[in-house]
């Protein structure tokens, strides 16, 4: 039996004790640190392959490994600031997070950053569930939504400003400058943190499910190494099948596991509530369609356009910078007219934005991209919002860094598997329609040349060449690029419509103050 434990005495109980605004900046500080080292990767990743001699399966791992380090544990991460306390594992997560970033910097070898990446994953998993449970206990229950609309804004902020400080920075100064920039930011997120950030926990200190986090911990590998490496080896493959099956046997195993033992990790009374379950399900489709739809907009940028990384990342600029605008609006049309009308007409918005990108052509101007971005943010952001507060917001107050977890699993899996799925459409479609494009010139292209056509064609590339012929090929992978991109956004906006549909069943979060949270 476990019973809550008050570091202050003075303190009442209940929540909305913790400095709100205080706890929301310095916890902002920790989250933009790893926003900033998820967009600047990108596009350091070219020069890292020539002066680290890494192959493409390198690179993909510089990101994968993290990306698999993270959702793995982001669950029991979460459960760890409930048991021990947020405060101290946020700043655990921070000065960690730092300090890998420092060693990466000065890696000599891409198996030493790689391994130093999914380090970095770990660190930034204890990082990102005690911030939000850190938010809940400290803003009253009528005021989460504002504050989650400021934490949207502090995420847009973030991802509109790495794709320019990663571009300037690897420019003018170095790859390895793109992680050292996370050491004053690690550093000043620290010093405020201690001085600003008030200790929650909603439970005594108690022993962990560790079989539980095992068995989690499988089955999260296998779900996301199937979903990274299924492009690779085909979603038929014996492989990726074998996987999928371990996903299956490891959950329910952890499922029966939960059910019997007596301080579960991941108590399954949490989806009792059919809102968390909805919100958990509606954050999966959102970064679904967004990280799926988005991924492929770096290619058509890149690789139709021949946009520097730089300047790709200020033609993405309105999606970030609407953002930072949409999400405290968003915050409150929540608070005034509840979740069911406003997710959905986000995800309404957000249907819309993916529909006109399904339309955009190889010539397509600023306009044609800055349009569909801005009404993506303002469509997106009330689903952000109103999912981490639906699922946050209506868990108990004992397992909110749990619900965290859930929260951010659920974003990294919905990614992953947007990623991967649009991936395999894209490219099928690009390799399908590629023979048309070509026309007469598809007998000038040798058969073994043309599987390297294909490649070129599912990232929007033109394939190297001179002369008459390399015009043609180029025209045709890029058109047959498009081709696959328009049926990608058309199936990100069937999604959309789907979400829109499923948040009809949420409810608010809980506006009770009884939940026993102490803060000191």
């Amino acid at each position: 039996m476990t019973q809550a434990v008050s570091v202050d005495a003075d303190a009442p109980p209940g929540r909305g004790q913790g400095r709100p605004w205080l706890t929301l900046l310095a916890v902002s500080l920790g989250v933009i640190m790893v926003m900033l080292d998820g967009t600047v990767v990108a596009i350091a990743n070219p020069v890292i392959q020539v002066e680290l001699k890494a192959t493409l399966s390198d690179l993909q791992w510089v990101t994968s490994g993290y990306l698999l380090a993270l959702a793995v544990f982001l669950i029991t991460a979460g459960k760890l600031g409930d048991l021990f306390g947020h405060k101290r594992v946020f700043l655990a997560g921070v000065a960690g997070f730092a300090l890998t970033s420092l060693a990466i910097g000065l890696s000599s070898s891409v198996g030493m950053l790689i391994a130093l990446r999914v380090l970095q994953g770990l660190f930034g998993a204890l990082l990102q569930p005690a911030a939000l449970a850190l938010l809940r206990s400290a803003f009253p229950a009528e005021r989460l939504n504002m504050a989650m609309g400021a934490w949207g804004a502090i995420i847009g902020l973030s991802s509109a400003g790495g794709p320019i400080i990663g571009g300037l920075l690897v420019e003018n100064v170095s790859w390895q400058s793109v992680f050292f920039v996370n050491v004053p930011v690690g550093a000043a997120a620290l010093a405020f943190g201690l001085w600003a950030l008030r200790e929650s926990r909603a439970q005594a200190l108690s022993r962990v499910d560790w079989l539980g986090v095992l068995l989690l911990s499988v089955a999260m590998f296998d779900l996301v190494w199937a979903i990274i490496k299924a492009p690779s080896w085909g979603w038929g493959d014996v492989r990726t099948l074998a996987f999928l099956a371990a996903t299956v046997v490891f959950g329910a195993l952890f499922v029966f596991w939960q059910s019997r033992v007596r301080e579960p990790l991941l108590p399954l009374s949490l989806f009792r509530n059919a809102s968390v379950s909805i919100g958990t399900v509606l954050m999966i489709l959102m970064a679904f369609s967004m990280f799926g739809a988005m991924f492929f907009l770096t290619f058509f940028f890149q690789g139709v356009h021949g946009l520097t990384p730089l300047d790709s990342g200020l033609r993405m600029l309105p999606m970030s910078a609407g953002m930072i605008v949409a999400s405290p609006i968003a915050g409150v049309l929540i608070g005034k007219l509840g979740p069911k009308i406003t997710i959905a007409g986000g995800m309404v918005i957000s249907a819309v934005a993916m529909f006109l990108m399904s339309r955009l052509s190889v010539e397509a101007a600023f306009a044609d991209t800055a349009i569909p971005f801005v009404l993506l943010a303002f469509g997106l952001s009330p689903v952000f919002v109103g999912a981490t507060e639906i699922i946050v917001g209506n868990a108990p107050e004992e397992l909110s860094g749990v619900a965290g977890g859930v929260q951010n699993s659920a974003m990294q899996v919905g990614g992953a598997l947007g990623t991967a799925i649009l991936g395999a459409i894209v490219s099928a479609r690009a390799a399908d329609v590629l023979p048309g494009h070509l026309g007469p010139a598809a007998a000038a292209v040798p058969p073994e040349q043309m599987g390297l056509l294909e490649a070129a064609a599912s990232v929007g590339a033109a394939p190297p060449g001179t002369g008459p012929l390399a015009k043609v090929l180029a025209d045709a992978s890029h058109l047959s690029f498009m081709d696959g991109l328009h049926l990608g956004f058309l199936v990100s906006t069937a999604v959309a419509l789907l979400a829109a549909a499923l948040a009809l069943f949420v409810r608010a979060g809980r506006k009770t103050e009884g939940a026993p949270v102490h803060l000191g």
